[in-house]
């Protein structure tokens, strides 16, 4: 959906804000759709009628899009029951939660199911997902809530507990005890907060692994995995990071279809641990095993070291115990990790951030977060095979300061991982939204440049190589890399792959030690925000010609209004052939009066107009500049520059918001337009200026001296 400049404003204002108050923290989670818990529970106990959720409700819409929308038949006996009108005693956790409570339904969202599945092997991550003390009993008012990370805050999602079901069975996602419901509720919370059940089908299992945690992931290509990857994943564990792997399906046809040694293709696996043990038979050296679980609940390996397999047979009794070894259709299994390396494709390591670990002997991260957005025509650039736009993308300023404790193989340097995501893909996929196809590059900045917060223009990047860059440009929800580089400065440039896609995103950063990245370019200010006087000296022959024309038009009072100034200027601008303008429009004319009125009479007056068309010849011939096929307009990318040099230095943002005002449907913008734009400049800073009295970049008004402000403005 379309962003309005004012809308897309506010709203940006509005979540800093919160930010600011804590809001959206692990501990203050934002209320998704506004609904507080506490308060609709209550609500629900105080009326003895239990919750009806309405921004989620039991019907066809909130099943899906296409094939569970209202023309599939897969929704017609689909019938929204409670859990008490499902079974007797439903409980929300039998026993605790653990991996068997979650088996997979009839939606595609086996990688959020694995997710779930790596959630229950620890409790803290688990219990802030799943909050507790909810209950079909004690407290019961048919409302249930969870918690996800959504793009850099942590959300607080209310339902009802009203889920589908066919013959009495649930449809989606079911515990292996008929009676127990937390896993089936939490998939409904997270179809709320994608828009629908049908949203969740298909994806990577880190996407949810993230929303469970707001950490950052890893991935590892098995065939091009490091030596030491065994020692990375049990280190990964013993960190508490979430681990899922998966076969890849070269036939899209043969998706999640099992090969002959009961793997299954295009299908996620949770890794829910990795150990060594010494079979009898072998005096010194040891087995490396990996266990697996398929969320299904069942289909399992059925080679060595499966429930079964002889391998078992030379264990000792303490090493099976200390294995867990069981052998049961649960849908998890052992393997070796020669095995697990020869029939897997590739693995997922979410790495957690600090509030997610406990223990303070774990090394931590340090994290850095930023918001950004590409706009078609302005900062939506490409990538480098772009040279003429890619330089417009969002910016980010990137200072590592400490080098790594204990660097690896001898290199100096920092170590850190930047992930660069899309947002609100998913959530946006039944209005024909597909996920983009998103990288980034890291360019180093010059040392005399150090500190410089200005946008790094076009011709640095095509006189300069990166520095590193994301492996490839790929249509995932994130793209995550590791890197090592010096102390120093450096310019990460995030991307889509082709140019003018819109789309909103978060950039992260996490190193090994101390770094900042913020977004350049954020000071904004302007050169002659306030007007100079008149200069003195001899008239030109173009300047006695207007004060010919202004007399005329004037009369004796010596005033114009704004459609005699339109006449005024339009006589002669329309003779400047290579401007290639009809002239100005009576709604540029009121700004302009609006913009040189001192005296506040709607009028000007000779000097103010004087002023005026000094300022006027300034910003043709700049126009001029960037018009030099003389087709009457600049593109939205040359704004930028034009805008600039016209004195006025702004952030991304507001690039944005001109392109989106000022430019037309092809992304360009006409001369009448172009001084528009650099006329309500101009006349904002003024105004700014005025109010900021003492100076300090802030202001305050009353909503008179808003309006007023704007209104005339």
């Amino acid at each position: 959906m379309p962003y309005t400049p004012s809308g897309f404003f506010c709203d940006r204002l509005i979540r800093e804000r919160e930010r600011r108050d804590g809001e959206g923290s692990l501990n203050k989670p934002l209320r998704f759709n506004g609904q507080d818990f506490n308060a609709l529970r209550q609500e629900c106990l105080q009326r003895k009628s239990p919750f009806e959720d309405d921004s989620f409700p039991a019907t066809v819409e909130s099943l899906g899009f296409k094939e569970l929308g209202h023309k599939s038949n897969k929704v017609k006996n689909i019938v929204w029951k409670r859990p008490k009108e499902i079974c007797e005693n439903p409980q929300f956790i039998v026993g605790g939660a653990s991996r068997t409570d979650i088996c997979q339904g009839d939606l595609g969202d086996c990688w959020l199911l694995a997710a779930i599945a790596c959630l229950t092997l620890n409790e803290k991550l688990l219990y802030r997902v799943v909050p507790q003390e909810q209950s079909f009993s004690e407290g019961y008012g048919g409302i249930f809530h969870f918690q996800f990370w959504r793009y850099g805050d942590w959300v607080d999602v209310v339902i009802d507990d009203r889920i589908p079901t066919f013959n009495n069975q649930l449809v989606f996602t079911k515990s292996a005890e008929r009676n127990e419901f937390w896993s089936a509720l939490l998939e409904k919370a997270y179809a709320k907060l994608h828009g629908s059940y049908e949203a969740l089908k298909g994806g990577n299992t880190t996407e949810a692994m993230e929303d469970f945690t707001g950490g950052v992931t890893e991935f590892y290509e098995l065939k091009e995995a490091p030596k030491e990857l065994y020692k990375i994943m049990k280190k990964a564990l013993l960190r508490g990071s979430l681990m899922g792997c998966s076969i890849d399906s070269l036939v899209p046809a043969r998706f999640e279809t099992r090969t002959a040694t009961g793997l299954v293709k295009g299908h996620a696996y949770s890794v829910t641990a990795v150990d060594e043990c010494k079979p009898s038979q072998q005096k010194d050296s040891k087995v490396r095993l990996v266990r697996l679980r398929n969320p299904w609940g069942q289909v399992e390996w059925n080679g060595p070291w499966s429930d079964n397999s002889k391998e078992w047979a030379n264990l000792s009794a303490a090493e099976k115990e200390k294995l867990q070894h069981q052998s049961a259709e649960d849908g998890e299994f052992w393997m070796s990790f020669e095995d697990f390396k020869k029939n897997y494709t590739k693995i997922e390591i979410c790495n957690l951030t600090p509030d997610a670990l406990e223990d303070d002997k774990i090394h931590k991260w340090t994290v850095s977060v930023n918001e950004g957005r590409w706009v078609k025509g302005c900062s939506a650039g490409g990538c480098r095979n772009y040279p003429d736009t890619f330089w417009t993308n969002p910016q980010y300023r990137l200072r590592l300061l400490e080098e790594d404790d204990d660097p690896e193989d001898n290199e100096v340097g920092c170590t850190f991982v930047v992930a660069l995501m899309q947002k609100n893909r998913r959530k946006e996929r039944k209005m024909g939204a597909n996920l983009f196809t998103i990288g980034f590059a890291i360019y180093e900045v010059p040392k005399e440049m150090h500190g410089n917060k200005q946008h790094m223009q076009k011709d640095f990047f095509v006189f300069s190589s990166s520095k590193a860059r994301c492996k490839s440009y790929i249509n995932l929800r994130e793209v995550t890399q590791r890197f090592r580089l010096s102390p120093g400065e450096y310019v990460i440039v995030p991307s889509t792959y082709e140019p003018h896609q819109e789309g909103e995103f978060i950039l992260r950063v996490f190193s090994e030690k101390k770094n900042t990245s913020e977004e350049i370019e954020n000071r904004i200010e302007a050169d002659h925000p306030v007007p100079a006087p008149a200069s003195v000296g001899e008239e030109s022959e173009e300047d006695q010609q207007f004060r010919t024309i202004f007399q005329e038009i004037a009369g004796d009072d010596m005033e114009i209004t704004a459609n005699e100034l339109k006449n005024v200027l339009n006589r002669v601008i329309t003779k400047h052939k290579e401007l290639n303008t009809k002239g100005f429009s009576l709604e540029s004319c009121r700004s302009m009066i609006a913009l040189m009125d001192m005296d506040g009479t709607g009028r000007l007056n000779l000097q103010e107009f004087r002023h005026l068309w000094n300022k006027i010849k300034q910003w043709q011939g700049i126009f001029k500049h960037y018009n030099a096929d003389q087709s009457g307009s600049i593109n939205s990318y040359e704004m930028r520059n034009a805008v600039n040099d016209a004195g006025f230095r702004l952030n991304n943002q507001l690039y944005d918001i001109i392109t989106m005002r000022y430019a037309n449907e092809g992304m360009n913008i006409d001369f009448d337009s172009f001084i528009s734009c650099l006329v309500r400049l101009e006349a904002m800073f003024r105004a700014f200026q005025a109010f900021d009295q003492d100076g300090d970049g802030t202001i305050r008004l009353s909503v008179l001296e808003w309006l007023q402000l704007t209104m005339y403005a």
